[in-house]
C-alpha cells in the first residue's frame, strides 16, 4: 500500500491500494468509531460499488445509510445539498457520524461540503472511483457546490480524514470519464515537468496508473501544506480552469470537466507563446501531451462568450484575474491581469 500524508489544518493520509475498497470500513475504524456511516453516491456508482462498501462499514461494526444523488454536475447545486442535509437531520446524523463520499469529484465536493456545514463539521472521508478524482480533486479540502451564476460559487475547505483510492474502480470507467483524469494529469505534468511529463509523453497513464495517481498526490500534497486556503502557491493548481470553467458554463455544463480544463490549458499555453511568456516548443508539448490521450484543445465558443462567462469567477479579485501561465515544462507562473485584458488571452 501506498500512504501519501498530507498537512493542513487536519492532518490525513491519502491510501492507495488495489483491493482497498473492500477494507475502507477497517481503515475508518482505525481512524474514529462512529456508529453510522452515510455513504452519499451517484446511481451509477452506486450501483457498481455501494454494495461492497456498505459491507465493508458494517463489518466494521457501523450502521449504514446511503444518500443517493441524481448523478452529474447537476448534483452539484443548492437543492441537492439541502435535501443531503436535511436527509442527515431526519436520520439524525451526529457529530460523531461520518459522511462517505463514494464517487467523482461532484460526489466529492457534495459530500465534503455538507459535512463542513452540517452540525457545524461532522468527519468525512473521500473514496474516489474516477481518475480525475483520484489524481486531484479527493485531496486538499476543497468542497462546493454550484450557483446560477458559475460554478463552486458557495463552498469552504474543509479536509477529510482520509482518502481511500483503489485503482481497480478505474476498470468501470466510461471512456469519455477516463480522459477526463488525463487532463488533470497533463496539468501536473506541465506544472512539475521531471519524470511525470515524460511518463506522459513517452508512456500511457493506462500502463502506470498507482505511479501516476501516486505522483500527483505527491505534487498536490507538497503545494497544500505550503498554501491550504490557496492565497499563493495553490492557485498554480488552476491551469487551465479559468478558461475551462468559463468553457463548462457557456456549454450549459454539456462539456465535461476535463475536456474543458483541455481547452483552457491550449488556451492558455497558445496565448503564452504569442506573448513571450513560453516558447512555441513548450505550447507544442502541451497540446501534444492533451491530444495524446484524446483531450481537445479547440472550442466553439467565441472570446466574447469566455470573456462574459470569465466574469463570475472566484478567482477575480479587485478587478484582477489570476491566471496560470506556463513558462516551461515544469514552472508555470501567476499572472495578475485586469479583467477588461482578459481577452488578449481569448484571441
Amino acid at each position: 500500500m501506498t500512504s501519501i500524508p498530507v498537512s493542513a489544518s487536519n492532518d490525513y493520509n491519502v491510501l492507495i491500494e488495489r483491493g482497498l475498497l473492500d477494507r475502507v470500513g477497517d481503515e475508518t475504524a482505525k481512524l474514529v468509531k462512529p456508529a453510522k456511516a452515510v455513504i452519499v453516491s451517484g446511481p451509477n456508482t452506486f450501483s457498481l460499488y455501494g454494495e461492497r462498501v456498505t459491507a465493508s462499514f458494517e463489518n466494521a461494526g457501523l450502521e449504514v445509510l446511503s444518500f443517493v444523488h441524481q448523478g452529474g454536475e447537476g448534483a452539484k447545486s443548492l437543492d441537492t445539498y439541502g435535501k443531503l442535509l436535511n436527509f442527515l437531520c431526519d436520520n439524525h446524523i451526529s457529530r460523531s457520524d461520518i459522511l462517505v463520499a463514494l464517487g467523482g469529484g461532484v460526489t466529492g465536493d457534495l459530500t465534503g461540503f455538507a459535512a463542513a456545514t452540517y452540525l457545524r463539521g461532522v468527519s468525512f472521508v473521500q473514496i474516489p472511483t474516477t481518475l480525475l478524482a483520484a489524481v486531484d480533486s479527493s485531496v486538499g479540502g476543497k468542497t462546493a457546490v454550484n450557483l446560477n451564476s458559475g460554478k463552486n460559487q458557495a463552498g469552504c475547505f474543509y479536509q477529510p480524514i482520509a482518502v481511500f483510492c483503489d485503482p481497480n474502480t478505474l476498470k468501470t470507467l466510461s471512456a469519455a470519464d477516463y480522459r477526463c483524469g488525463c487532463a488533470e494529469i497533463v496539468k501536473y505534468g506541465v506544472l512539475d515537468g521531471g519524470k511525470l511529463f515524460e511518463l506522459i509523453s513517452l508512456g500511457h497513464i493506462s500502463e502506470s496508473e498507482e505511479e501516476v495517481i501516486a505522483s500527483c498526490v505527491r505534487i498536490k500534497s507538497k503545494i497544500v501544506n505550503e498554501d491550504e486556503f490557496d492565497r499563493g502557491t495553490r492557485m498554480l493548481l488552476n491551469l487551465g480552469h479559468s478558461f475551462g470553467h468559463a468553457i463548462e458554463k457557456c456549454s450549459g455544463y454539456a462539456v465535461h470537466h476535463g475536456d474543458a480544463v483541455a481547452i483552457g490549458m491550449a488556451i492558455i499555453a497558445r496565448a503564452a507563446a504569442e506573448m513571450g511568456y513560453c516558447s512555441a516548443d513548450c505550447r507544442d508539448a502541451i497540446i501534444k501531451a492533451l491530444k495524446k490521450y484524446g483531450l481537445p484543445t479547440e472550442t466553439n465558443f467565441n472570446a466574447d462568450e469566455l470573456f462574459e462567462a470569465s466574469k463570475a469567477d472566484k478567482k477575480i479579485s479587485g478587478g484582477k484575474m489570476h491566471l496560470i501561465v506556463p513558462e516551461r515544462i515544469g514552472s508555470c507562473r501567476i499572472e495578475s491581469i485586469d479583467i477588461d485584458t482578459l481577452h488578449n488571452w481569448l484571441c
